[in-house]
């Protein structure tokens, strides 16, 4: 018969989709063998996770899990990088196996996606392009006010402490813009995203885009979670939480006096994180990976600070000046991040579903327009944990289904002011301290 007879019998059979338990699935949870499923689809990611964009940890993260609604929130646009997926593919869970492994909650996951649905009817995924062009002019216009102000009253004592906050505060706007976009929270396409990303942090910080990329997003995936978020990873400087404190006491660990942390906090904690841990990281980053594109944006920085303030200031006056501009954006910087997540549950990874893991590790502060401003809209740490790349103005809107959606499950949803959300980082530092020295006296 011709080509338009029986194409059943000389038709090429499709290979047959291989199917999985979650027995299986979970054994491939080591840095050199990674499997994960999005959408009850099975893929291999061991080889590629070395070339995904957000670093090869944020995967590494998520082996041997379900990862639907990690990789939903961390990628606006679905149908591009599910083309990345598709080679990836090795099968799919065998259809009696749940969706979700371990003890994950299928019914608050279920009721989750439909509040995100609702948040996409709503367009709070859509920027107004405005607000983030004026959050640039108003940083810009800060660094202007810096230079005018130097160059009208001099070098003095007051006129450099005036330009050193002015400058300090444009620092910390610009740290809270660049999240925005380094989140792929303004621009409906990605390139356009990452490549303001790198003028913010790069041209107007001095820091690298991958750096904070990597970093980042490994926080978002596990927040709180001791060996995978590296914003809770103290070098032996704090014990955090609960668990930790009683291991160090348990096993006799003194790097430092810990029941004293909440004291020895306000000498090495905020005033040495950014001028100290974050630029030795960050240039050490920069060379090891030989990341030249975000070394350049970095240069550019450095180039024109020095440009500008060394014909007032000398080259090592201008060193200092830069570093006690950065002693106090640091603060800044510390207090507004730890007030979110240090007084939150720091632990060992429960393997919770998307909606529980970020409400167990975030809390919220009351909205005002100080609040909004001053903590770069990140008051709405809960929502923002939650959809990572919803523009952060909108933020207040999906605020009242999230409570609400806490509400019917039992979950605790936390917000408190501002001065008591600072109050508690003390708070908590002192609690987790008495733990581990009881724990160290006791056991």
């Amino acid at each position: 018969m011709g080509k338009g007879g029986n194409q059943g019998e000389g038709a090429e059979r499709q290979p047959a989709v291989r199917s999985f338990r979650w027995a299986e699935i979970q054994k491939h949870n080591l840095r050199g063998d990674q499997w994960l499923v999005v959408g009850r689809r099975v893929y291999d990611v061991t080889q590629w996770s070395r070339r995904h964009p957000g670093g090869h940890r944020v995967i590494a993260h998520y082996a041997g899990e379900d990862a639907t609604d990690a990789f939903n929130a961390f990628h606006p646009d679905l149908d591009f990088v599910r083309r990345f997926l598709k080679p990836l593919l090795i099968g799919e869970l065998a259809p009696e196996e749940p969706s979700l492994d371990r003890g994950k909650s299928a019914d608050i996951t279920e009721d989750f996606r439909v509040l995100k649905k609702a948040a996409e009817d709503m367009n709070l995924f859509q920027a107004n392009h405005l607000f983030f062009l004026l959050l640039l002019a108003h940083i810009l216009a800060m660094e202007g006010v810096a230079w005018l102000t130097v160059s009208y009253f001099g070098n003095g004592w007051v006129p450099t402490l005036v330009t050193a906050f002015v400058l300090a505060t444009s620092q910390a706007q610009a740290g809270w813009l660049q999240h925005d976009y380094g989140h792929l929270s303004v621009y409906k396409k990605s390139k356009w995203n990452h490549i303001v990303h790198k003028f913010v942090i790069g041209h107007l910080k001095g820091a690298s885009a991958n750096w904070w990329n990597h970093r980042h997003f490994q926080h978002h995936a596990k927040p709180n979670i001791f060996h995978k978020d590296p914003d809770v990873k103290m070098l032996h400087v704090f014990v955090l939480g609960e668990w930790q404190p009683l291991e160090y006491g348990r096993k006799k660990l003194k790097y430092l006096p810990y029941n004293h942390q909440h004291e020895y906090f306000f000498l090495i904690g905020p005033p040495l994180l950014i001028p100290m841990y974050f630029q030795y990281q960050i240039i050490m980053t920069m060379v090891a990976r030989r990341d030249w594109v975000d070394l350049a944006w970095a240069i550019s920085y450095y180039a024109r600070f020095f440009s500008t303030y060394v014909p007032f200031y000398g080259i090592l006056g201008s060193i200092i000046f830069l570093n006690f501009i950065r002693f106090l954006e640091s603060h800044w910087f510390v207090w507004v991040t730890q007030m979110n997540h240090i007084v939150m549950e720091i632990d060992l990874d429960h393997y919770r579903d998307w909606f529980s893991s970020q409400l167990a590790a975030t809390c919220n502060v009351e909205q005002s327009f100080f609040n909004d401003w001053f903590s770069g809209h990140l008051n709405f740490q809960i929502e923002h944990h939650l959809f990572p790349t919803m523009p952060r103005h909108n933020l207040h809107k999906i605020a009242p289904l999230v409570k609400s959606l806490c509400a019917k499950h039992g979950i605790e949803y936390q917000e408190k002011p501002l001065l008591r959300a600072l109050r508690d980082i003390i708070r908590s530092l002192r609690k987790s301290g008495q733990l581990w020295l009881d724990a160290y006296l006791h056991t």
